[in-house]
């Protein structure tokens, strides 16, 4: 019902432009086809179901883009100390957005696998890339949200709002951003899918996002990654039936 809730949306914001009979691009798996991703893209998504099939078990997965891939390497520290115990795999791909992940997801990425829980945060390069509609973006969400549970039918999903980007509340981006997030909290039914907010521990009380704490004001800066990991520690223990 959501799903239609949002086709019908979008095609009420584009009637006007021909175009747009067509599906939007968030839901339409493709490979990355980005000049500066395409000679290493590939290669990831093979090392990672290597890497998967290899593990005796998998009861974690992190799936998203660049801020979810970085836990492979400024993060990795965080990463052994809180997730490497619970068998976790992380397949975030820098310069994914929503098609991307479902390409992924439909080419093995999840396959042969029943872990406990899964945290998706995917979106803000639909937003930065494209300035795709925040409705096209939560479509390509909840399309991911629906390939999950079909391959995932045991596997609870955290779902995160789309991290904040942009110096001030009212840059463009981060006003998209937080467009697609007033969507997706409604994806969550509190059974399978749970949603959680973490932006205000990346903001100041004004709402401006320091260098500090994202150098590039869209990607968080490597202390930040024990932030986000020790903010949804409580929230992942009790999915993960530890609590």
């Amino acid at each position: 019902m959501k799903k239609i809730l949002l086709l019908a949306l979008l095609t009420a914001l584009t009637s006007c432009c021909s175009y747009f009979q067509e599906p939007p691009l968030s839901i339409i798996p493709v490979e990355q086809d980005a000049k500066w991703a395409v000679k290493w893209w590939m290669p990831r998504h093979k090392e990672k179901l290597e890497v998967k099939n290899k593990m005796e078990k998998v009861d974690l997965v992190f799936l998203g883009d660049s801020i979810t891939h970085a836990w492979d390497n400024k993060g990795k520290e965080v990463w052994q100390q809180y997730y490497t115990k619970r068998n976790a795999l992380n397949i975030g791909f820098s310069g994914d957005r929503t098609e991307h992940v479902l390409w992924r997801l439909n080419h093995g990425a999840v396959d042969g696998i029943d872990p406990k829980l899964l945290v998706l945060m995917i979106g803000t390069n639909n937003t930065g890339h494209r300035q795709d509609p925040a409705a096209e973006t939560a479509l390509g969400i909840e399309t991911i949200l629906e390939t999950l549970e079909d391959k995932l039918p045991n596997t609870k999903v955290l779902l995160l709002a789309v991290f904040p980007r942009g110096a001030k509340a009212d840059d463009k981006l981060r006003v998209i951003n937080t467009d697609i997030n007033n969507i997706i909290k409604d994806f969550a039914d509190d059974e399978r899918v749970f949603y959680m907010n973490i932006n205000k521990v990346f903001l100041e009380e004004d709402g401006t996002l320091s260098k500090k704490v994202m150098k590039d004001l869209l990607h968080p800066n490597k202390d930040q990654y024990k932030v986000w990991a020790s903010t949804i520690e409580p929230e992942v223990k009790v999915l993960m039936g530890e609590e």
